[in-house]
């Protein structure tokens, strides 16, 4: 059978303005930032411990996906999210679900939902099996 997915590159989140989708996820998240190209309003961050890229742009028209804001289901790990949604709050981040902890298959699972400026939602959790 041939592979269909060899890999995962980038995940591309939409935004609306660069400037303030720069600041929220260089600033709040303390991603760090290997790409930014104002005059395509383009900006691509390094997920720590992946090879995998945060890019965000503003669409173009004939570009099709989701629309900005509409992002959930993109998940980020940290081995104390209660402390981590509380640093994302202190640093001017939205928080969407406080951190909860609950008993699921794949064992306790503490998580918790913030948003970024356009309200693209992003989870934070931590897996204890």
């Amino acid at each position: 059978m041939t592979a269909i997915i060899e890999g995962m590159e980038a995940v591309t989140v939409h935004i609306t303005d660069v400037e303030r989708a720069r600041k929220f996820y260089r600033d709040v998240l303390g991603l760090i930032e290997v790409d930014f190209n104002p005059q395509a309003s383009r900006l691509a961050y390094a997920i720590p411990g992946t090879t995998t890229l945060l890019t965000m742009h503003i669409t173009t028209p004939e570009e099709g996906g989701r629309d900005p804001g509409t992002v959930s289901g993109i998940v980020f790990s940290n081995p104390d999210p209660r402390a981590a949604i509380e640093e994302i709050r202190r640093r001017g981040g939205t928080i969407v679900n406080e951190a909860k902890t609950a008993q699921s298959p794949i064992g306790t699972v503490v998580r918790a939902v913030f948003a970024d400026p356009d309200g693209n939602e992003f989870i934070l959790r931590h897996v204890t099996r």
